[in-house]
This record gives C-alpha cells, structure tokens and sequence, in this order.
C-alpha cells in the first residue's frame, strides 16, 4: 500500500501558560487521526471552537503541535525539523477572511510573485509566472490585475488572488480555512468549483475547514466532524450526512435549513448552560440527549464500524 499524501496521528494541542502558582491551560486538540491521498477531498466540520482552525495551522507549521505526529509522503514533521523549512512547498493554507490576508500596500503582482523569489522556485522577472497564475484562477485579463492594489478588488477577486498565490509553489496539498465564509452565496460557489478544478488539473489533495454542512457535502470525499478538540465521527460525506451517527452530526444536520426535510424528523436539543465542556466523561454529554451514567463518568474511545466509519460515542463501543 502506498503512502499517503498526509497522515495525522493522535495529533494534539494545549495552549496556555504556566506559574509558580498557578497552571492556565486549554486543550484545543485531543487524539486527532486521519489521512489524505492524492486527489482527494477531507472536510473538516465544526462549530466555532472545535479546534477546526488550530489543526489547519498545525498541519502548515503555523503553531507546533503539543502531541502526535504530522507525516508528509512517509516523512515525519516531529522527528525530522529540517522538514518544517521545505513544507511551504508541500502543503498551502488559505485563510479564511481575504481582506485582511493580503498586504494592502503591495500590488498583486508583488503578492503573488514574492514567495516564488523566497522559496526560490523563480529566478528572475516573476511577471510572466504571475500573469500565468492569475489566469489559471481566472483573474482575466490578468494584465488588469496585477499592478492592482488589494483594495482595488471585490472579495471574490481577493481570494482568486490567495489561490493564485498558493498556486504558485505547486503544493502538493491545500488547506482551505472557511475559504467562501467572507463571500455571498453566489461567489462562494464560483470559489467551490474553482478549488474543485484546480484539484483535478493540478492532482491537489484539499482539506476543506468549514460549519457548512451543505458545503462539505457539495466538495468533500469524507467528512470528520469535530466537538471540544476530538473527532466525534469520521466516514464517507455521503454516509456521514445521510445517515449520521453521532449525536453531534444529528445536532448539526437538523440544524442547518431544509426545506425538503421531513417535518416529523426533529432532534431534542438541550440547554448546553454555558459553554465550558466538562471535564469529565463524553465532552458532548451535557447537551446530548442520550447521556447515561457512563456519558458523564467515563472517557470514550473511537469505535470503528467498518469501512471508512468511525464514531465516539458510548451508544457503539
């Protein structure tokens, strides 16, 4: 079997500090596992706080993990420090929000084209290569583009002007941090289907950080749902959102609008009384409404179903 492009294993991280009298600390990810292969889709699902954004930083080398491991093609980001300095060109992130991303006293032409001078991927007049890559996001003519300023740009442009510049170390894989959150409906589809063409002509593999359920739907070969820093549920996007397991997914699912969802199919949703998790027991147990006695006093592992399915949830181990 070959090896895959990506490969995250018991991947953790605690933020916080420490005293003389005192111990601060917060546990953002917790026993994170999964793969990605070339060409394909991973979303990464959530509310706010879930520990969606600190793996996407995790896996750029942005912040170092607390605990587990990062492998890229076989080669370990916690064993081999001189693979941190070569990652820019194995794996690119794209932020969420485009206007605060791009330097507003820099020309396109400037932005796209200096980390190909930094890297060394470029000797020489970038001009041509930048004209070639926003073309290839769509930015035409790209002539009109790139002696722009950013604020010269719509949202839109702004993050075909990110891809264009992702685009321009050959990644291998891309992280997209709430990529359309910033945009209208409309241009965020238009973002969607770009990303979905690049990955095929380009052989990307994408890790998709979204709360949108229609989206991860829409892009993903798999979702993995996340709750309190943990996976909760992992498996094919068809099967994770037409038959979801754990209560979480359900919660979400029954969440979002559809007009076409059956009136009589409803979840009980409980007062979460605060946001802080508990320290004990099944994270999701407070707002669950299948907890028992074991929810709330014992930890509980990932079962594996079979296939690609995964759940943690006392109602399956």
């Amino acid at each position: 079997m070959s090896k895959p492009l990506l490969h995250v294993n018991e991947l953790g991280k605690v933020f916080g500090s420490r005293s003389m009298f005192r111990k601060n600390e917060f546990r953002a990810v917790h026993d994170v596992s999964f793969r990605l292969e070339q060409g394909e889709v991973l979303a990464i699902v959530g509310e706010s706080g879930s520990g969606k954004s600190t793996i996407a930083r995790m896996l750029t080398n942005l912040i170092p993990a607390t605990s587990g491991d990062i492998m890229y093609g076989g080669q370990s980001l916690r064993r081999d420090k001189r693979l941190g300095r070569k990652l820019p060109t194995f794996v690119q992130m794209i932020f969420q929000d485009p206007f605060a991303a791009l330097n507003p006293h820099h020309t396109i032409g400037y932005i796209v084209g200096r980390p190909l001078l930094v890297q060394r991927q470029w000797k020489g007049d970038t001009r041509p290569k930048v004209l070639e890559l926003l073309q290839k996001v769509g930015l035409t003519p790209a002539e009109d583009f790139i002696d722009k300023y950013p604020y010269q740009l719509s949202g839109g442009q702004k993050q075909r002007v990110m891809i264009a510049k992702v685009l321009g170390l050959a990644p291998k894989v891309i992280v997209a941090d709430e990529p359309t959150s910033m945009l209208d409906v409309s241009i965020g589809v238009d973002i969607m289907n770009l990303l979905l063409d690049l990955k095929s002509q380009e052989q990307l593999a994408l890790i998709l950080i979204t709360h949108n359920l229609g989206s991860a739907k829409y892009m993903a070969d798999r979702i993995m749902v996340m709750y309190a820093g943990q996976m909760v549920e992992y498996g094919p996007a068809e099967q994770v959102i037409g038959e979801p397991l754990h209560p979480y997914t359900k919660l979400l699912i029954y969440s979002s609008p559809d007009p076409w969802r059956d009136a009589s199919l409803t979840m009980e949703i409980i007062d979460p009384q605060g946001m802080e998790i508990p320290k004990t027991g099944c994270a999701f147990h407070h707002r669950c409404p299948h907890a028992g006695d074991a929810c709330r006093t014992k930890s509980v592992a990932v079962t594996k179903l079979g296939g690609e399915r995964q759940v943690r949830c006392h109602l399956y181990t």
